[in-house]
């Protein structure tokens, strides 16, 4: 058969579907180029949100014509409305060890561990994946080995909760230092990563390691104590900006040469009982700490969760002003951050072509949009950047 897989979620799924590819080639199928083109249609779902679990019946929908399985973050109930309807569920019980079918040869991501034990009190992780299982050091450095043979330049290490890895003694400072002194000319790069495990011996480790990227993904949630507090967070606002503060102090110290470190962090809108002067609390640390990303959600009650059980009390419409609202403060301050960049030399890695331009993202994770110049996927190169807007960069090759 030929099948297509549909992904949806984060970096994890995407991860997975590479797994799922290399499962279905290994059995003798084929990738077809479209969805139309496939026999089989496998999508790789997510419960994280309603919106996606809307997209995925969505597609359940569109392709009844085809065979379908479906795969990824899925609770209960919804794997029961898919049963119900004889769509079949797949995951791959040899997660670890299954070789994916990765998408470039250039990029790849490597989950090194699973599954999470916070029990964030809106996030269903805990209930789909289970608890956190870290994968055996040796066998990840191994596959590093084998991907810079041929010839990858990026390596993004993935897990629910990344930080809080530990296979027997090594922790996740200890693992990304043994990664950072391997041979060649790449980068290290991981998400995504919980306040409440970012000790100060990973921040050394980050700010001296010159193979990880000056480019850390924080998540904060909220920017109000009493919220974190009913998300089961464990940290308080002020810990977060302690933890931005040591950060930046480190990567100045270790790291002065031009870029700064950049910050990017997530942040719930309308989560239960958030009063608007909570959320004016959120908007007042995203004015201090000076995110360069934010990726905003509005809240939606998820089964099973403690969260589920409060009253979901913030209107949609509410939801949706406050996450306009953030995203008008990251517009402004995006485009003073990205501002900086504009005449400064940059590592930029090249991610795709056309016949006219080439685009790519730079160290610190900034996407940049290039003339072709005969640049080619995979290339690390120094790029001059001539203009800036709050969500990107442009620039020619130095």
């Amino acid at each position: 058969m030929k099948y297509f897989i549909l992904t949806f979620g984060c970096q994890m799924n995407y991860s997975d579907s590479e797994k799922i590819a290399a499962k279905l080639k290994r059995a003798g199928h084929q990738s077809a180029k479209t969805a139309t083109a496939a026999d089989l249609i496998v999508i790789n779902a997510c419960s994280v949100r309603q919106s996606a679990v809307h997209r995925v019946f969505g597609q359940v929908e569109k392709f009844r014509d085809k065979k379908i399985a479906v795969a990824g973050c899925l609770l209960p109930n919804d794997k029961k409305r898919l049963t119900a309807d004889n769509i079949p569920f797949w995951y791959p019980d040899d997660y670890f060890n299954l070789t994916p079918l990765r998408q470039n040869k250039f990029s790849a991501f490597l989950p090194v561990m699973t599954g999470c034990n916070n029990f964030c009190s809106y996030c269903v992780v805990p209930f789909t994946r289970g608890r956190e299982k870290s994968r055996p050091a040796k066998t990840i450095v191994a596959e590093i080995k084998s991907l810079l043979k041929k010839g990858a330049k990026e390596i993004i290490l993935l897990g629910q909760n990344v930080n809080s890895y530990r296979d027997k003694k090594i922790n996740f400072p200890r693992l990304l230092k043994t990664i950072n002194n391997l041979p060649g000319n790449f980068w290290l790069t991981f998400i995504t990563s919980h306040p409440k495990d970012m000790s100060d011996e990973l921040i050394t480790t980050m700010a001296r390691c010159q193979k990880i990227t000056p480019y850390i993904h924080l998540p904060i949630q909220s920017g109000d104590d009493k919220i974190l507090r009913a998300m089961n967070r464990h940290y308080s606002v002020a810990h977060y900006k302690n933890l931005i503060k040591k950060l930046r102090l480190d990567f100045k110290k270790h790291r002065p040469a031009w870029p700064p470190l950049a910050i990017s962090t997530d942040i719930i809108v309308g989560f239960p009982g958030e009063t608007i002067k909570q959320f004016q609390n959120t908007l007042r640390l995203i004015k201090e700490i000076k995110f360069d990303m934010i990726y905003f959600a509005r809240y939606s009650p998820r089964q099973g969760t403690a969260a589920a059980k409060l009253a979901d009390s913030i209107p949609q419409c509410e939801k949706k002003r406050r996450a306009q609202a953030i995203n008008q403060l990251l517009k402004q301050t995006a485009t003073r951050l990205n501002k900086k960049y504009a005449g400064q030399a940059i590592k930029v890695l090249i991610t795709s072509t056309d016949k006219d331009f080439a685009f790519g993202k730079t160290i610190t994770n900034k996407d940049v949009k290039l003339p072709t110049e005969k640049l080619k996927c995979g290339d690390i190169i120094d790029a001059k950047i001539i203009s800036t807007t709050a969500w990107g960069l442009k620039g020619h090759e130095k």
